[in-house]
């Protein structure tokens, strides 16, 4: 039932695109390290770059284990699942690498994403994915699900800080300098824009 892609394009590309949430996993090289798996979400944070590049903003929060683990490994797994319509389930692997505010191609990534207005919700990088592998399968046992829309806590929980309260919110996060298995994570102070 599935099939590998050689590029994201025309009806996988569509579907990619029209969903409002996907999922990334990674994993550190530690065989005893902690698998991550995060939900990803708010229109207009994802955008197919070319037939082979992916990326997302990576937004605040508590954690940063996707950031730790492509600094260590780059291995990264994107998946996104049909809720609604014809059964689908599709996944990128590949190489990750997490873009921080200060890198000079910031603001020729962030170009990428005009549907949505970063600063309302503490943009730490741009995640940019490489796909080595693309396979969707059937997606027969994914239920179906409605979405209403995008929740808007997080942009009123964030559009308040600035560069300074922001890198003190990261600071006091246990798990954002450092991942959970001791990785460095998102570099503090948070690096000012080159936007």
């Amino acid at each position: 039932m599935g099939k590998t892609h050689e590029r994201i394009d025309g009806r996988l590309r569509t579907f990619i695109e029209a969903q409002p949430v996907f999922f990334t996993a990674t994993a550190p090289l530690a065989a005893d390290g902690t698998v991550n798996l995060s939900p990803k979400g708010l229109t207009g944070s994802f955008a197919v770059l070319d037939e082979l590049t992916v990326a997302y903003l990576d937004f605040a929060g508590s954690n940063a284990e996707t950031i730790a683990h492509l600094r260590e490994n780059g291995r990264i797994t994107l998946m996104w699942c049909a809720f609604q319509g014809p059964p689908n389930i599709v996944r990128v692997h590949g190489r990750g690498e997490p873009v921080f505010r200060d890198d000079p191609r910031f603001g020729d990534l962030l170009a990428h994403f005009p549907d949505i207005d970063p600063t309302q919700h503490g943009l730490r990088a741009i995640i940019v994915v490489t796909a080595e592998l693309v396979r969707d399968t059937c997606g027969y046992a994914v239920p179906f699900m409605a979405y209403e829309e995008d929740r808007d806590l997080h942009g009123k929980r964030f559009a308040r800080e600035d560069d300074a309260s922001l890198s003190a919110y990261f600071g006091k996060k246990e798990h954002i300098a450092t991942s959970l298995d001791g990785l460095p994570g998102l570099p503090l102070p948070l690096p000012p824009s080159t936007v």
